[in-house]
């Protein structure tokens, strides 16, 4: 049996200091939402705002979305894990995920080598860890969290969702376009498992929007892992100009040749209603969390959050 539909909402909040977020945690959860998850780009980390929240609601689930296993070791990723599962609770998930070589690579001066492998055996390594058992190196958690944590695992393509099918609670998919749903829910096979994605929400006509969404886009869909998702998907002929005229630092020319369609595909445009349309057809495709990220200037975001909650 399918899990349940779950909404959520991807925090921080772009624009919103992270000392402003508590009333807007509680609003969320007011508002209906089920989760709450965070991102590790270059904005704030992956675990800190989730701390925040923690102490300032009740119910929600708050997941990483996503960590990686290359700039932490498993033992700190089970100590940040176990004390958010005791700060909420019980209400802790660990998103895990390789990231891409820009993050890893680029900016922390980590090989990035062997992505399958090293997210495989981050989470074989912390499975006994966060049960109580001595792990890695004989390292044990002072005290095992009280209850179990899940863990979901960043999937893009098909060895990885595989992964997240066998060693995982779910898989956490991003940039997804609708017609690739089927593809990664195909791959992924685990029609009891969670299948978690996140979309972008921004409240304007397409026709307006476009600008902004297609430099969010050739940011992302020019680095290497996603231009193989996005190959991966079908869409290799659309892109590949674009990944070509990016990494030659021909930006304007990158922007001309993001593929319009594609960017349709993904992000959630218009008012709140067709946004809510936009969310219900991902779900009968077969994701079953979707976590919303509202792209609106700050002072915007509280009334975006209601109009957008399930």
């Amino acid at each position: 049996m399918p899990p349940a539909t779950r909404f959520g909402l991807t925090v921080p909040l772009t624009g919103v200091p992270l000392g402003e977020h508590p009333e807007l945690f509680r609003r969320a959860e007011a508002a209906g939402y089920d989760d709450l998850w965070t991102g590790e780009t270059n904005g704030a980390d992956g675990f800190t705002p989730l701390a925040v929240a923690a102490a300032v609601t009740e119910r929600v689930r708050l997941g990483t979305g996503v960590v990686n296993p290359y700039t932490r070791g498993p033992s700190v990723l089970a100590q940040h894990a176990a004390a958010l599962q005791d700060a909420s609770g019980g209400r802790f998930v660990l998103g895990i995920g390789s990231s891409s070589n820009v993050i890893v690579e680029r900016w922390n001066d980590v090989p990035f080598e062997k992505p399958l492998t090293k997210v495989r055996e981050a989470v074989q390594q912390l499975k006994p860890v966060l049960a109580g058992e001595r792990g890695q190196g004989g390292f044990k958690l002072e005290a095992a969290p009280a209850t179990r944590i899940p863990i979901i695992i960043a999937a893009l393509r098909g060895k990885m969702l595989a992964l997240a099918a066998e060693e995982g609670d779910g898989a956490f998919s991003n940039w997804l376009p609708l017609s690739g749903v089927g593809q990664i829910r195909d791959a992924f096979g685990a029609p009891e498992k969670e299948l978690v994605c996140r979309f972008f929400c921004i409240p304007q006509p397409a026709e307006e929007a476009m600008g902004l969404a297609k430099w969010m886009f050739a940011a992302y869909g020019t680095v290497g892992v996603y231009a193989e998702f996005f190959r991966w998907l079908g869409w290799g002929e659309r892109i590949d100009p674009m990944v070509e005229a990016w990494q030659a630092g021909n930006r304007a020319e990158a922007l001309e040749l993001v593929p319009e369609e594609l960017i349709r595909e993904i992000f959630f445009f218009g008012t709140p209603e067709e946004m809510r349309e936009r969310a219900t057809a991902f779900v009968e495709a077969g994701i079953t969390t979707l976590v919303l990220t509202p792209i609106a200037p700050p002072e915007q975001l509280p009334s975006l959050i209601d109009a957008l909650a399930p």
